[in-house]
């Protein structure tokens, strides 16, 4: 199993966000990259990650862009902590146009 996946909704239309491109780093070194899936979702990086202090960047501009939809944020970066307790990490995202929340899934 990977150990760090992501799945980011939109929460203007109720549907997954597909096509977000999205960059997993550690110490603002890229590690891995990609986009979200027809639905929302993306596994990304190494089967096992380090403890340390790593980030996820989605290009939330790109996507509200696509759709010809104005937004305020031209990315969103969340920052977090991976322990050494080796767990499944799953970092969601909830977007709107002007503003997100994320929290620590399952």
């Amino acid at each position: 199993m990977t150990h760090l996946t992501t799945h980011v909704l939109d929460s203007v239309c109720g549907e997954p966000a597909a096509g977000i491109a999205v960059t997993l780093a550690a110490a603002a070194t890229p590690l891995a990259h990609g986009a979200t899936d027809s639905d929302g979702r993306l596994a990304l990086g190494p089967d096992r990650l380090e403890p340390g202090e790593y980030s996820l960047t989605f290009r939330t501009g790109d996507y509200f862009a696509a759709r010809g939809t104005a937004s305020f944020h031209p990315s969103v970066t969340v920052t977090f902590t991976v322990d050494d307790s080796g767990r499944h990490l799953h970092v969601p995202l909830l977007l709107s146009p002007f503003a997100y929340s994320t929290y620590r899934g399952s």
